[in-house]
């Protein structure tokens, strides 16, 4: 299991989106085809137990074996002892460590998508436990504990979402995609997994919320639901009373562990082209015009004058990349792609992932106060491991110890100035030889380096801290620390009570903080 916040939020995990073509076998027929299920009446339903038995054979249990290779230690000396006098024989050294085997596996849920055997399951049910584990065998077991070893025909890390194939000894039982775009708030689902290992278990409830994110991964929209989602659930569907699948159970937020009604499934709406994608044997195409981008809160949209939860704010621009092609800056804030409004609910990654690689798209964005529109021609998006090259992500270098204990007159040596009246910040100008002791392999940087923070400033409290250089305030760059303050008192005048701050941390891109200025 994955867990998304805190305690011990579960993630089952996914997302990404078209049609799905299935290739049923003879004259097989879906499980959920309008034909065998008798459409419920209006109101709750006197029971899901038709429906149930229906579904219930299309849904399988995963289980892999896993391995992984340990480095033996030998015991201190004297411990061979200790296990002999309590008659025990100390454990096997061989020569000198070696290694030792062991094994493990994970609990999932899954279902057949065709007659032929392909199945939709979660990615991480079938993934390594760990980076030097390896997956020795994946085991699908069908509702009449029938069991089949699988391959993978294909996995998407970023959506989560992974095609199996077993060999089946005939037809098999399977269920198709619905419209989860049509999924409203208070609909019925019904969800069939197997929590805990116990297979082929039905829980039922209704949507709680759609388009929800919950910070855990790029594409977060999913489907809320107080049906009941455990661990073991992860890759199960999720039936709408029509018998059609409108998500994959993923993720559920729990402070226990257990179920307290707040779970999450991907939608079928994005599951499908990824599907598709992966039992054609092909990568997962994606759109990307070369941004990293960072939310607009309530510091940064009052530093700015705009609304809150409105856009997404560049924070780095990709040279040579569809958005500076373009002209797309570091600091805009887009707010729409293709005429749809960015938004918390429907990101600027989600709208994005959406367009067909290779089409020209509005892209309508904010720059200082006024709004503006280009075109941007959509490329594919490169894996996870080329963009964190490109961005350099790195574990940033040590800033050096935070000295805002020291006397004022100390702090405010030869080449720097104090702010703490407007920032609680001091600052230096920003040398070669800083750059050099702050671990940062870019040579052109220039901006200013914090040598103080007030702890009791909005800034530290924001987590500025000693050795992270500012590179701008409000936009206007800051070579000096004059020019800093030139900009806190500018931001006064215009009668601002927030600055937003670009700051660089080591090698990592630049980010955008709004912070409040301190009082006089």
């Amino acid at each position: 299991m994955r867990y998304v916040y805190g305690i011990t939020a579960a993630v089952l995990i996914g997302g990404a989106a078209a049609t799905l073509t299935l290739n049923p076998v003879g004259a097989q027929t879906a499980q959920n085809d309008p034909a065998m299920i008798a459409a419920p009446p209006g109101g709750a339903p006197m029971s899901f137990a038709g429906l149930a038995e229906r579904l219930q054979p299309a849904v399988v249990n995963i289980s892999t074996r896993q391995s992984v290779q340990i480095q033996q230690r030998r015991l201190p000396p004297g411990f061979e002892e200790f296990f002999q006098r309590f008659g025990q024989q100390p454990p096997n050294q061989g020569d000198g460590g070696g290694t030792v085997t062991q094994r493990g596996g994970s609990l999932g849920s899954g279902f057949i998508i065709s007659a032929d055997g392909y199945i939709v399951t979660n990615n991480h049910v079938v993934a390594p436990a760990r980076p030097d584990a390896v997956v020795e065998q994946i085991t699908v077991t069908l509702s009449d504990r029938t069991e089949y070893e699988a391959t993978v025909v294909g996995r998407d890390q970023t959506s989560d979402i992974a095609v199996l194939r077993i060999q089946p000894r005939g037809a098999l039982p399977f269920v198709r995609f619905g419209d989860s775009t049509r999924t409203r708030v208070g609909d019925w689902v019904v969800a069939i997994g197997n929590p805990f290992g116990l297979g082929g278990t039905v829980t039922a409830g209704i949507v709680s919320a759609l388009h929800r994110n919950i910070g855990a991964g790029v594409y977060d929209r999913y489907i809320q639901t107080d049906a009941s989602i455990n661990s073991g659930n992860s890759g199960g569907p999720m039936f709408d009373l029509n018998g059609n699948v409108i998500g994959i159970n993923t993720a559920l937020i729990s402070p226990t562990g257990g179920n307290v009604g707040i779970g999450f499934a991907i939608p079928a709406e994005q599951v499908r082209p990824v599907v598709e994608a992966l039992q054609r044997g092909q990568a997962v195409a994606r759109g990307y015009i070369g941004v990293s981008m960072q939310d607009v809160d309530e510091g940064v949209a009052s530093a700015l004058g705009i609304p809150r939860n409105q856009g997404t704010l560049i924070r780095a621009v990709t040279p040579g990349g569809p958005a500076a092609r373009a002209g797309i800056q570091q600091g805009d804030v887009i707010v729409g792609v293709a005429g749809q409004p960015v938004t918390p609910d429907q990101t600027l990654a989600y709208l994005l992932s959406q367009q067909r690689v290779g089409a020209r798209v509005p892209v309508e964005f904010i720059r200082g106060g006024q709004r503006r529109t280009v075109q941007i021609e959509v490329a594919q998006r490169p894996t996870d491991e080329e963009l964190a090259r490109q961005n350099g992500i790195e574990p940033p270098a040590g800033p050096g110890a935070d000295d805002a204990n020291k006397p004022e007159n100390e702090r405010e040596s030869a080449g720097q100035v104090s702010t703490r009246a407007g920032l609680g910040l001091t600052v230096q100008t920003l040398t070669p030889a800083l750059l050099g002791q702050l671990g940062i392999r870019d040579a052109t940087v220039r901006g200013v380096v914090i040598t103080a923070a007030d702890p009791n400033s909005d800034a530290a409290q924001k987590g500025l801290r000693a050795g992270d250089i500012i590179l701008s305030v409000n936009q206007a760059p800051t070579a000096t620390p004059e020019a800093v303050a030139a900009a806190v008192e500018a931001a006064r005048r215009a009668g601002r009570r927030t600055v937003l701050l670009q700051i660089r941390r080591g090698n990592i891109p630049p980010q955008f903080i709004g912070v409040d200025l301190a009082a006089r």
